[in-house]
């Protein structure tokens, strides 16, 4: 792993470089897509499951450094999406067969995701 400056300065340098492809996947969106559904978060969820599956999978086959992976998982694809650490982690559970906690891991960062911003949201309304 690497050293904590150099940690700092890639996932800096990952994470603009993750904000920035987000925002490019969100205009696509906007102007090729129908707005029926939230595309833009859609595709975003998608490509960044697909691609920390690539590189999980490539870890050892291509021999990436620590440090690499720690600017391409943590820098880039977590400021892409956060969903893709959600598939990371869900995958390695199911990997792992630890079943109930696949389970678990699933409900809670659905249903209490889900329930958080609602009660974010009604939180401001009351109070704002």
């Amino acid at each position: 792993m690497p050293e904590f400056g150099s940690q700092l300065i890639l996932l800096a340098a990952g994470g603009s470089l993750g904000t920035v492809l987000r925002y490019l996947v969100y205009q696509f969106a906007d102007k090729y897509l129908n707005q029926h559904l939230p595309w833009g978060t859609l595709l975003v969820n998608l490509i960044g499951s697909f691609l920390i599956g690539l590189v999980w999978g490539s870890m050892e086959k291509l021999a990436l450094t620590p440090a690499l992976r720690f600017f391409l998982v943590l820098g880039v694809l977590g400021s892409f999406t956060t969903f893709s650490a959600f598939a990371y982690d869900s995958f390695y559970l199911l990997n792992q067969g630890q079943f109930r906690w696949l389970l678990i891991n699933l409900l809670l960062n659905n249903v209490l995701g889900l329930l958080l911003c609602g009660l974010g949201f009604y939180m401001i309304k009351l109070f704002a």
